[in-house]
């Protein structure tokens, strides 16, 4: 790094003067400005760091990322641009008591769900009994009737999840929104980690944080325990729509480290109700393949016939029990925003068990009771689109205009059904390194401040159980005052440190 950008080593500690958000439960602090208890030594590490060191570190880690290209793609500003994948040094830190029950929550939630879709695409026992309105799943934009009766190769659906969660002013932790698709974002946290012991190695041992890196390790082992039976060495590969998608970096990345081959729609066949990989050997078998390719598009046979990134037959050999894929078709019911509510029925209904981890009321617009309050309210209220994701579809209540209202008032009236509503819950907050950095042009002119964040964890899954990787994608809304934390919409991400 040229010595121009090098920020002065001197000034005042990087905490001094930290404040919480008022209002918020603050992660590493309390309301009184001191570090919590679990996090003193983490925080007294990082604390001794002036405002020139750290500004120094985090222009660092920045060309660190730039070099290794850690990139995601942005649709919506009409030119696809590939950007860096904004990140700050500041760590999120959970403690081991806080930690142990969001794990166990975890799993018990995964359980319920895959409960459910074995459950709707086979004997429909939770809608015949209607503990959920039947209306609700049938009419969901990604259930998939023509996968009735479909038992997967493997005996799993949900391979691998990605649950988002929020901290309420109370500390207590509550699921906004299951990801039991095609979740993202993993590769950044093993990333993020590389970055934070590179800059901070003797913190990270210090206070004993538990390790990452050993998440591509633990999917491929997923990967194999999962393919169709009586298959003793199977063949995996991993499936990427192509380098214009926005998470290809994500799925090369995992390929990559996973040691399996990247493949496109082309490298693929189906003869015989069996799927091969072109080679320069000639065709080999494939038994498993995570798909990153959106399901629609995966089959021109069964779903889009128009789809350039799809595998002809794909479908034929995954009925046929031939090939298993991960995630499994038809998840995406489980992870509908007006399905949603009804997790923790579910939860009871299928284990037996009342819900280890809370969620977000929810009002659910098809409903004539919900939607008139949802009208009547919507300056109060956060609307969600149900078949939307990255922060669009969106009507944050309390900053909208009269005429976004309006406008999400003909959009409700008009699919009720397509839409769900919750009151703003107030996200914990972090401190978060503002501004500076090299790629800021003034590496010394950064602050730390409060910032809102999310967690994203994930679960990997199999016959045997599911194990939740100790950590997951902290994303921060980096503008101040927003609750947007999406990268696509101007967010970034932080390491989240898990203490042993």
């Amino acid at each position: 790094m040229p010595s121009a950008n090098a920020p002065p080593r001197g000034g005042p500690p990087i905490f001094q003067g930290y404040r919480p958000l008022a209002g918020t439960y603050d992660e590493l602090f309390t309301e009184g400005g001191t570090p919590r208890p679990d996090f003193e030594r983490a925080c007294a590490s990082l604390g001794a760091l002036t405002h020139g060191e750290f500004a120094r570190a985090h222009a660092l880690a920045e060309v660190a990322l730039l070099n290794q290209g850690v990139t995601f793609s942005v649709y919506a500003d009409n030119r696809g641009s590939e950007k860096i994948f904004p990140f700050c040094l500041l760590p999120r830190m959970i403690s081991a008591h806080d930690w142990a029950p969001l794990e166990r929550g975890l799993a018990q939630r995964i359980a319920a769900l895959e409960a459910f879709l074995g459950d709707v695409y086979g004997e429909k026992r939770i809608l015949k009994e209607a503990r959920i309105p039947a209306e609700m799943v049938l009419r969901a934009k990604h259930y998939l009737p023509e996968l009735d009766g479909v038992v997967p190769p493997g005996g799993v659906r949900i391979h691998i999840a990605g649950i988002d969660l929020i901290r309420d002013p109370a500390g207590r932790f509550r699921v906004l929104e299951d990801n039991v698709r095609t979740p993202s974002g993993v590769s950044y946290v093993v990333e993020n980690r590389v970055v934070s012991k590179r800059v901070f190695p003797h913190v990270l041992d210090r206070v004993r944080v538990h390790t990452v890196d050993h998440y591509p390790a633990r999917l491929a082992e997923t990967l194999r325990a999962v393919a169709p039976e009586n298959v003793d060495d199977p063949s995996c590969v991993v499936l990427t729509p192509g380098p214009y998608n926005s998470a290809y970096f994500e799925h090369s990345f995992l390929a990559r480290t996973m040691g399996l081959e990247l493949v496109q729609a082309p490298d693929l066949f189906v003869e015989g109700d069996r799927v091969f990989v072109r080679t320069t050997r000639g065709p080999r078998p494939v038994h498993v393949i995570y798909r990153r390719t959106d399901e629609g598009f995966l089959d021109p046979e069964v779903f889009r016939p128009d789809s350039l990134i799809g595998v002809k037959g794909l479908v034929r050999a995954y009925r046929a029990g031939n090939v298993t894929l991960v995630n499994a078709l038809g998840n995406g019911v489980a992870d509908d925003k007006a399905v949603y509510p009804f997790v923790p029925d579910m939860i009871r209904f299928y284990l037996g068990e009342e819900p280890k981890l809370e969620q977000v009321p929810t009002f659910v617009c098809v409903r004539d009771e919900d939607r008139r309050f949802v009208l009547e309210h919507l300056g109060e209220l956060v609307v969600k689109a149900v078949d939307e994701a990255g922060g669009y579809g969106m009507l944050m209540g309390p900053q909208s205009t009269a005429a976004e209202r309006e406008e999400f008032r003909r959009r409700i009236e008009a699919e009720p059904r397509r839409y769900i509503a919750q009151r703003r819950v107030e996200l914990s907050t972090c401190p978060t390194w503002i501004g500076g950095g090299t790629l800021s042009g003034n590496p010394a002119a950064g602050h730390v401040a409060p910032r809102r964040v999310d967690l994203r964890p994930y679960i990997l899954s199999t016959r045997a159980g599911s194990w939740v990787l100790p950590g997951g994608l902290t994303r921060v809304a980096l503008v101040e005052g927003s609750y947007v934390v999406n990268s696509s919409q101007g967010g970034g991400s932080k390491d989240t440190w898990v203490l042993k």
